[in-house]
């Protein structure tokens, strides 16, 4: 099995320009084809009445804190403007509650990557990459973590390896066993929405495992923006003060929930079963490799047996010759004659047939020939 792509801050995922461009289908989730303002618009406005105030407790932004909370099955839940925030956030409680300053994570986890580690230059926090970073962390990793810890996170799915999620039951001993230490354990549920799919376990489930959960929504729920972090009713309160301290107090958020509320009523449908049609046709073909195989989640990777450079012109003269957008970053490898692409099947890739799935990488790879 070929090594994982390799993803870094710097220049692990490499964006496909598509100026000038103009995009008639798309594979990709957040592609423009659905997130005209207008059409944004629209669906906002079908989650209010003339009556509706734009706060308060009867607000766009306090339902959804309540409606979050209660579908997690947690005390409360507090908006922040992002992840990155509300994570922090998170993390900063836990260790000043514990008098530690360290917390352990996949070592491809979003704080670590994709955050100018903030956790460090704003909070001094460190972190300890738990395991190996083409696969998932696991039970023996943690304890050999030795220094006390604030707190774990976990990551479900791990995008960056493929979606991939621990089975159930390890899942339930890794929380489990970090709780016996006296460290908190706190949920990236960034795409919680799509790790439900494969642990078919209500969602209060699977967050009571974790004293914090975090949820986006923007990703699997396509909003506009924003996060919600949920939590005990102490922790929350907390978390107020710093997320007044950190400037997310936003005064008129209700257009970012209105669009949330908008998703949760309309994104959440099982896109699982129509990823693992997708992921089976390409293995069966053979054209490239999915991972995980087959998908856990509605988030795969397809590895392409070509390098990223030529994966990048053969997409924009796949776009400008049909009007298809097939992905618009890659992930580079160690291998410079391959790499990788993120598949998540939502409203757009659910309008593409396996089979022509299966076709435009043919083509994608005559392209690159």
């Amino acid at each position: 099995m070929d090594a994982e792509p390799r993803t870094s801050q710097d220049s692990g995922r490499r964006p496909v320009t598509t100026t000038g461009r103009t995009v008639r289908r798309s594979l990709v989730l957040h592609s423009e084809l659905h997130r005209r303002p207008q059409e944004m618009l629209r669906a906002m406005l079908a989650q209010v009445d003339a009556d509706t105030p734009p706060h308060g407790p009867d607000g766009p932004v306090a339902t959804l804190e309540r409606r979050i909370a209660a579908l997690l099955g947690k005390e409360e839940a507090l908006f922040f403007p992002s992840g990155t925030m509300a994570q922090q956030v998170a993390l900063r409680i836990h260790a000043d509650r514990r008098g530690r300053r360290a917390f352990a994570a996949h070592p491809q986890s979003h704080l670590e990557v994709w955050e100018h580690r903030g956790y460090a230059v704003v909070h001094g926090l460190h972190c300890h990459p738990a395991g190996d970073r083409h696969r998932l962390m696991d039970h023996d990793d943690l304890i050999a973590v030795g220094e006390p810890l604030a707190a774990v996170i976990w990551e479900l799915p791990q995008r960056d390896i493929g979606g991939q999620l621990p089975q159930w039951d390890d899942l339930v001993a890794q929380t489990t066993a970090v709780r016996d230490r006296g460290a908190a354990t706190h949920l990236d549920g960034a795409r919680l929405w799509e790790a439900q799919t494969c642990y078919a376990r209500p969602f209060a489930e699977i967050a009571a495992l974790f004293d914090t959960a975090y949820v986006s929504l923007y990703k699997g729920l396509q909003g506009t923006g924003g996060a919600v972090l949920a939590g005990s009713a102490d922790v929350l309160a907390e978390a107020r003060v710093w997320r007044r301290r950190l400037g997310g107090d936003v005064y008129d958020a209700w257009p970012l929930a209105l669009a949330a509320l908008h998703g949760l009523d309309t994104r959440l449908p099982a896109y699982r079963d129509h990823a693992l049609a997708i992921a089976a046709a390409i293995t069966a073909d053979g054209v490239a490799r999915v991972v995980p195989d087959p998908p856990q989640t509605p988030l795969f990777h397809i590895h392409l047996p070509v390098g990223p450079a030529a994966a990048e012109r053969a997409a924009t003269a796949l776009l400008a010759e049909t009007g298809v957008e097939l992905f618009r970053r890659t992930w580079s490898a160690p291998d410079p004659h391959r790499c990788a692409f993120e598949v998540t099947v939502g409203e757009n890739a659910m309008a593409f047939t396996a089979e022509e799935v299966v076709d435009l990488l043919h083509q994608l790879l005559r392209y690159a020939a």
